[in-house]
């Protein structure tokens, strides 16, 4: 709604330059001002077109003024200075908001692109840790937001299957008979076993030819029985990882193997396609230095096996076929990489990617201090994020039943760790902080807390959420903030889906809640004069702060 507002303001603008027979060579950009009593959307048109006029600034701002035709839901426009001021008629705007919003608030209309977006892809040998945290919740908002900006969305883990650190699991387990701990989450096991082997290869590492030969064997497909020992490891680790990623409450949309690409031929495929390109000594590799690459891109090793680069191609060549756009969420250090793929796939008659790089994750010294020195597993960190909203929960005696502080809870730490990670843009690192994260006052609980408020005032009322309203008096400031806010949602999708950045619908979240939570506290709604139309103001500022949840990955308490 917002948007449209801009629209309908940069139209009048452009039809008073047509009467005054001024042609304007800049694109307008809109602001908001800085105070409400200055108005809700300023221009400065003036300042563009001071020096083809050569006029000041004002004087120029007086003469659009006075050609301008107000859009319906204004009900002035003023000039401050340089600046024309476009004031909302909120009685008539307030009116057409609340009756717009439903439970599908937000939604652009469906696009006719098919973006397939890969994320989290970690390695098959143990549990996710806090390392992949940011590349799987990135990915799956991302998912979210695209998904309401109108696109068809399928994402996908690529599981690397053909990896030498499964390759180690599968001969630590034959040659030493370790055993998968049936006491521990599989994925865990898993990880005991990799690291029994490790500490074996560590010992002597006259062991790695035999590391090597069956990485070879493998990638022959020869051996059924090797090939069974690969898939059970793999699938095993598969499992544990999906019940974490559940945990975080994400969905893959498929999971595609690594070896898919060797059996069928792609490798091949996309070689032969690069052969033009290639150099053949000892191995096989693309000279990039051309290219504004300096390091090359080995395909093939000596002894003729591929290398993860070469399937990689093959997979990014199955989604040029199968996308209109291919969206990958990648570590800050696999800018390199990135490139080398993006030039191979050019060369080879593909798309390049569309890359998200983001930084790293830091815990600050002591947070987690009984696993200090060890790397620490998304299960435990979910688990330590979830302990403490229960220890904040009941701190804060908000009389809840045991049943239910477990419920929210569980709901808060989670949707904290989601929240916190999202509202940083990818660009920046994030050091994690508990007390930042879980806060009621400034986190994503305070956003949660928002919600279950709207949601306790709507069942004390006799709310109808099918009835109409008509607002016919003069808002308070509290409440035109708060209208303010609920009309940039789908705005704010719009310019999330546009820039792959979710930091923008957990910044504006944030702001509803605020804006919410002010509203809340300084205006009568059960009993006021104004009560229909107040409990409807709720209704969409519940609706809209559950939708922004939904979108970021986490769940809307209704009471807390």
């Amino acid at each position: 709604m917002y948007s449209k507002l801009k629209l309908e303001i940069i139209e009048c603008i452009e039809e008073a330059l047509v009467k005054m027979k001024i042609k304007l060579d800049d694109e307008l950009v809109l602001e908001q001002p800085p105070s409400p009593d200055m108005g809700d959307i300023s221009s400065n048109v003036a300042f563009l077109l001071a020096r083809k006029l050569k006029k000041s600034p004002v004087e120029i701002a007086a003469e659009i003024k006075d050609n301008i035709q107000l859009p319906l839901y204004f009900k002035k426009v003023e000039c401050q200075g340089p600046y024309l001021n476009f004031f909302i008629d909120y009685t008539l705007f307030t009116t057409k908001i609340l009756n717009y919003i439903d439970k599908g608030y937000g939604e652009l209309p469906e696009k006719d692109e098919t973006i397939l977006l890969e994320h989290t892809s970690a390695n098959p040998n143990g549990p996710l840790h806090v390392g992949h945290l940011r590349n799987a919740i990135l990915g799956d908002s991302l998912k979210r937001v695209l998904q309401h900006a109108g696109y068809k969305v399928e994402s996908q883990y690529y599981v690397n299957d053909m990896g030498r650190q499964i390759a180690i699991i599968v001969w630590g387990m034959d040659k030493f008979h370790f055993k998968l701990d049936e006491d521990k989450k599989i994925d865990h096991a898993i990880g005991e076993v990799y690291y029994k082997s490790n500490k074996k290869l560590e010992e002597n590492p006259d062991y790695n030819s035999q590391i090597d030969n069956i990485l070879r064997k493998y990638e022959e497909g020869t051996d059924q029985k090797l090939i069974d020992s690969f898939e059970s490891v793999v699938e095993h680790c598969l499992d544990g990882i999906k019940q974490t990623l559940k945990e975080l409450n994400i969905k893959m949309s498929l999971y595609k193997w690594e070896s898919t690409f060797l059996r069928n031929g792609s490798v091949d495929d996309v070689l032969e396609k690069l052969q033009p390109f290639t150099i053949k000594k000892d191995v096989l590799y693309l000279p990039l230095e051309n290219y504004g690459i300096d390091k090359e891109l080995i395909l093939r090793r000596s002894n003729g096996t591929s290398l993860y680069a070469t399937r990689d191609l093959a997979y990014h060549q199955y989604k040029t076929k199968n996308s209109d756009i291919t969206l990958d969420i990648l570590g800050a250090d696999h800018k390199l990489a990135a490139s080398q793929l993006s030039q191979a796939l050019i060369l080879s008659g593909n798309r390049a990617p569309e890359v998200v790089f983001y930084e790293f994750i830091d815990l600050p010294e002591g947070s987690m201090s009984t696993r200090r020195g060890v790397f620490i597993s998304v299960d435990e960190f979910i688990e330590e994020s979830i302990n403490h909203a229960k220890d904040e929960l009941i701190s804060r005696d908000l009389g809840l039943t045991d049943k239910q502080i477990d419920e929210v809870s569980e709901k808060i730490g989670v949707g904290s760790i989601r929240f916190y990670i999202n509202q940083i843009s990818p660009e920046k690192s994030i050091t994690f902080k508990w007390e930042e994260a879980l806060s009621f006052e400034r986190g994503c609980a305070s956003i949660q807390y928002a919600h279950a408020r709207a949601c306790k005032l709507l069942n004390k009322s006799d709310y109808d959420e099918y009835e109409d309203v008509r607002c016919d008096y003069k808002l308070e400031a509290e409440e035109q903030e708060l209208v303010r806010e609920l009309a940039r949602f789908t705005e704010v999708i719009r310019q999330s889906a546009k820039e792959y950045r979710v930091h923008h619908l957990t910044e504006y979240t944030l702001s509803l809640s605020k804006a919410f939570n002010k509203f809340y506290k300084s205006q009568q709604v059960i009993g006021s004069d104004h009560e229909k139309v107040r409990l409807k103001l709720v209704d969409a500022s519940r609706i809209t702060l559950k939708n922004s949840l939904k979108l970021l990955g986490i769940k809307a308490p209704e009471y807390m």
